[in-house]
């Protein structure tokens, strides 16, 4: 055996085995023996002194021939080929000699991140070379020892001898004869001892060597002759047949047609996320036809009594499953149970029942003819309330029939349930187990079943549009609620892949759980805090027991709503200081009323408004009623210990108003006997606050950025929106560059920063704030064993760098992929570091 050659890393970063790579051909060794780099710089050099060695229309691959005679190919990224070359710059010719550490190519590193499925680089030997040792596992930089290789070959001894056998075989690969089905050429062959090579336009390879495959440059639909010469040549060219077509045969063109087809063909349904997690199963249509009604009523007072009764049993109904609920869950269910004795809803039914209708045909007009008003307005989010009153009338019309009211169909635990939309109590009959996953044609992320599919922990897709409801019963889909998109009828390589990571993700939640209470630091001891939202007193619990170091943000419209009457002070006094004792100490910012929108508040009039989304929100509608804005912070002010909490103000838009809300507060804080006022915070939901927020945070103790309606806001797409709210991503680099602007007028004044909405709860989200800055969020309390586990894979100033690279780009779906790539990475080091223990 001749001395061993040490190849030299190409480009910097981390070292990992073949097998960890994401692709079977090179994870399998069938490209041949080496190691794999996931780079963090665009330059390739030069491994050591050797010869370039001529591959057809590649920009993405490079083959040295070394001083020893061993090939050795360096293949950019995975799934490359397709790019046909876009993003690489060649700075060498075929044939050319090179020396170690010379330049031979530029990649753009960020462009191939958001297309490719892995930027993971194989430095493997195709043919004719042994690794005696390789340095995999670490960190590498250009330059730095990778691999000891010898000449020689693992492969068995060819036989001599026999006649030449030849065929003609069509090449069917989508991208030609390049390195993953030149591989497969390699490994079909493997079994036999004959000698076998490929001739294309006047030049010979051997179809054991993958790069004297590449060499050739067959492209798909090209025909190439294969020869064989051995004592089993005739089985090595059947072998090889099963991958390439035979070209003779009257059918090749439409089976290679067939090929592209189902390459090309991704049947991906994109939609938005109503609630994370990602699932199996096979569609299952969701119907619920209407219940037959008759018309006329025996007696009016006989059909008002049995109406009476079914409203009540309804009613009652959801009283008892609000009260065994928690959260958003229970106050849904608590609203929904109102709405069941809504006096409009009442006074629609009584005028069919003088009319001589039955209880049923009256509340069924009743309940149609207002979810029809609230269909028709504007307002996204006033519409999808339609879909609740035709879920009301359903559980009404049960009742009348003398069935359970939450009567709903059962499901397959597998079950991926497809509907147009989902009414509530449906999903409030599913609990984590009862379906696989959730997906409608319809909706948006802010609608009630979003809600309860997210309290039940059922995985959900909404807004997917018409496409989802043509999927035939049965049809196999992978749910993915992670990044927001069905597969429909996935190969089974693929299912497979999702189901180890789906088991990966519940062995990643137990252990997120078990760190819970921990805090956050980045690797290189950044603390991030990570608070919660809460909207109750039955969310405190939870979000503890998840690990929160406080309530970011406490929604207080829960006091306000579905009531004919304002909370008296010491009704909200006594709530906010229950909520304080139950968070044990930690910190409690208490958000002022935001009342508008679609949070209309009965005894509080104000003026229609053609726009609600653009009239009185936030501080302007407390600002027009100040005595409700002033019975609210005294409640607040009178909460202990006093320096627990902190007072938020919503939808500010003007320095003024904070320090209007300041002169009340101080004027109530008097009214106590109090010197001090708690901390005062100004969230920045508007493009304008976040413009002005050197000024405001000159005004305010501490700015809190709200995501959700910066990101509507910034983009002028409502929230709420069925239709567009796929479209609407806090991530989008306009949003981000207001979100810089905020971080660094806080920091300018070393004030704190921190941001709530949705984009805190997003794991991919967390390295570009951490890069601005954002060191504080608070998220939805089941998120938060993720987020700090999250963290603590990350290093900040890593961050810094992707952040800045973030503010570049032009769209959030770069954005993302770079966010995705990013945490990856710093989640390989962080499990390198640690043993590999996720």
């Amino acid at each position: 055996m001749s001395s061993p050659l040490v190849l030299l890393a190409p480009l910097p970063g981390w070292c990992m085995p073949l097998a960890e790579v994401p692709d079977a051909v090179f994870a399998q060794g069938l490209a041949g023996d080496g190691v794999a780099i996931d780079p963090t710089a665009g330059v390739l050099v030069a491994p050591c002194e050797g010869e370039i060695v001529p591959m057809q229309d590649s920009r993405h691959a490079i083959t040295l021939r070394t001083a020893i005679g061993v090939d050795v190919l360096i293949h950019v990224g995975i799934d490359t080929v397709g790019l046909g070359g876009e993003g690489f710059e060649l700075l060498v010719r075929s044939g050319e000699r090179v020396r170690a550490g010379q330049e031979l190519m530029r990649f753009d590193l960020d462009r191939l991140a958001r297309r490719v499925p892995s930027l993971a680089t194989p430095i493997v030997l195709p043919a004719g070379g042994v690794v005696v040792s390789r340095f995999a596992g670490r960190a590498v930089k250009a330059g730095e020892p990778l691999m000891q290789i010898v000449a020689g070959t693992a492969g068995a001894a060819r036989a001599e001898g026999g006649e030449e056998i030849r065929r003609s075989l069509a090449i069917a690969f989508d991208h030609g004869l390049h390195v993953r089905p030149a591989s497969q050429v390699v490994a079909a062959l493997r079994p036999f001892a004959a000698e076998v090579s490929l001739d294309f336009r006047g030049r010979s390879a051997s179809a054991r060597s993958t790069v004297a495959m590449m060499s050739l440059g067959a492209q798909r639909g090209d025909v190439v002759q294969a020869r064989a010469r051995g004592v089993d040549a005739a089985q090595a060219l059947d072998a090889l047949a099963a991958l390439l077509p035979a070209a003779e045969r009257p059918a090749s063109q439409a089976m290679v047609a067939r090929v592209v087809a189902a390459g090309t063909d991704l049947r991906r349904i994109e939609a938005s996320i109503a609630s994370r997690g990602i699932a199996i199963g096979r569609v299952v249509a969701w119907t619920q036809p209407d219940l037959p009604v008759a018309e006329q009523g025996a007696d009016e007072s006989a059909e008002r009594a049995a109406l009476d009764r079914a409203i009540a049993r309804v009613r009652r109904h959801l009283e008892e499953a609000g009260r065994a609920a928690r959260g958003e869950r229970g106050a849904l269910l608590a609203a929904h149970a109102e709405l069941a004795g809504d006096p409009e809803l009442r006074s629609r039914a009584e005028e069919w029942l003088r009319r001589g209708k039955s209880a049923a045909y009256a509340w069924r007009r009743a309940t149609r003819a207002v979810a029809e008003s609230l269909a028709a307005l504007e307002d996204a989010r006033m519409r999808e309330r339609a879909a609740d009153l035709r879920d009301l009338e359903g559980q009404v019309l049960h009742a009348l029939a003398g069935q359970d009211p939450g009567t709903v169909r059962r499901f397959d635990p597998t079950a991926i349930v497809v509907a147009a939309d989902l009414p509530p109590s449906a999903v409030l009959a599913m609990e984590r187990g009862a379906v696989g996953g959730i997906c409608t044609a319809r909706g948006g992320p802010t609608s009630h079943m979003a809600i309860l599919a997210a309290a039940a922990g059922i995985p959900a897709l909404v807004a997917a549009g018409p496409r989802v409801l043509e999927l035939a019963e049965g049809t196999p889909v992978v749910l993915d609620a992670e990044h927001g998109w069905l597969d429909v009828d996935p190969p089974r390589a693929e299912i497979a892949a999702i189901e180890r990571a789906v088991a990966q993700r519940e062995h990643e939640r137990a252990a997120d759980a078990a760190a819970a209470m921990s805090e956050a630091r980045t690797r290189d001891g950044v603390r991030v805090r990570v608070n919660a939202n809460l909207g109750s007193l039955d969310e405190v619990a939870p979000a503890v027991e998840s690990g929160a170091e406080g309530c970011g943000l406490l929604r207080t419209e829960f006091l306000y709503l579905e009531r004919a009457q304002a909370p008296g002070e010491d009704e909200q006094a006594a709530e906010y200081q229950r909520i304080a004792t139950a968070l044990g100490g930690r910190p409690l910012a208490i958000r002022t009323l935001d009342p508008g929108g679609d949070k209309p508040i009965a005894y509080l009039p104000m003026p229609r408004e053609d726009n609600p989304a653009l009239g009185m929100r936030g501080l302007r509608a407390s600002l027009w009623a100040p005595e409700l804005l002033r019975a609210q912070l005294r409640a607040i002010l009178r909460v202990r210990p006093a320096g627990q909490c902190r007072i938020l103000l919503p939808m500010v838009t003007d320095v003024e108003e904070v320090r209007a809300i300041r002169r009340i507060a101080v004027e109530c804080a008097g009214e106590l006997g109090m010197a001090e006022l708690p901390a005062l915070g100004a969230m920045i939901e508007t493009p304008a606050a976040a413009l002005a927020a050197d000024s405001l945070a000159e005004a305010a103790d501490f700015l809190s950025i709200g995501s959700n309606d910066l990101a509507q806001y910034t983009l002028a797409i409502d929230r709420g929106h069925p239709e567009l709210a796929r479209r609407l991503d806090a991530l989008h680099p306009a949003v981000l560059r207001l979100i810089a602007l905020v971080a660094e007028a806080a920091g300018a004044r070393a004030k704190p920063v921190s941001l709530c909405g949705a984009l805190a709860s997003d794991v991919d989200a967390l390295p570009i704030l951490i890069g601005l800055g954002v060191i504080e969020i608070s998220a939805a309390p089941a998120m938060i064993p993720r987020l700090k586990r999250t963290a603590r894979a990350l290093d900040a100033a890593q961050c810094r760098e992707i952040a800045h690279r973030a503010l570049e780009l032009a769209t959030a779906a770069e954005v993302r992929d770079l966010a995705a790539v990013a945490r990856a990475r710093s989640r390989a080091a962080s499990e390198a570091l640690d043993g590999g223990k996720p």
